[in-house]
């Protein structure tokens, strides 16, 4: 099935990477309108997850966990904490910190978003057998994996590249 975007010519020399920006804009589109079915905007939910699985914790470790920024997570959990599904509260270790934590209210929300993933596992894969499924998860973990490195490289060398 072709692409309803014309990929532009200057693209040619990156089928795949245009390919890849298309699915990724369309999912968090798709992402977004189911999210605001239940009253999140996306990565609200994935805040909720990181809470729900680990448990309290900073602000920085939830940047950490979910490969964001500061300012970013920062109006994340103050929408989050406005909603009633998180609170802060001072850490007791450090007096400079906060931990962040699910409120119980925010349970009732878990099984939404739980089921709104299924619903876009289902819109994502569909037309895909269990076989073709497994392979394009593997596929997404090579790709995965080639850009965390090509990204921490460009890092390295941009932290080693002299000032101008």
């Amino acid at each position: 099935m072709e692409s309803s975007l014309r990929m532009p010519s200057a693209a040619a020399t990156g089928p795949a990477s245009h390919a890849v920006f298309r699915v990724a804009r369309l999912h968090r589109m798709l992402a977004g309108a189911l999210l605001r079915e239940i009253g999140l905007h996306p990565g609200q939910e994935l805040v909720m997850m990181q809470l729900w699985d680990a448990g309290p914790q900073r602000p920085a470790d939830l940047v950490h966990a979910l490969d964001s920024d500061t300012a970013t997570m920062t109006r994340t959990v103050q929408r989050l904490e406005r909603a009633g599904f998180v609170r802060r509260t001072p850490s007791p270790t450090d007096r400079r910190a906060v931990i962040v934590e699910a409120t119980p209210a925010s349970q009732g929300l878990r099984e939404k978003v739980e089921v709104l993933w299924g619903r876009l596992e289902g819109y994502t894969l569909d037309g895909l057998a269990d076989g073709e499924r497994a392979q394009v998860l593997d596929a997404l973990a090579v790709l995965e994996r080639n850009l965390e490195v090509a990204t921490s490289e460009q890092c390295a060398f941009r932290a080693a590249a002299p000032r101008a």
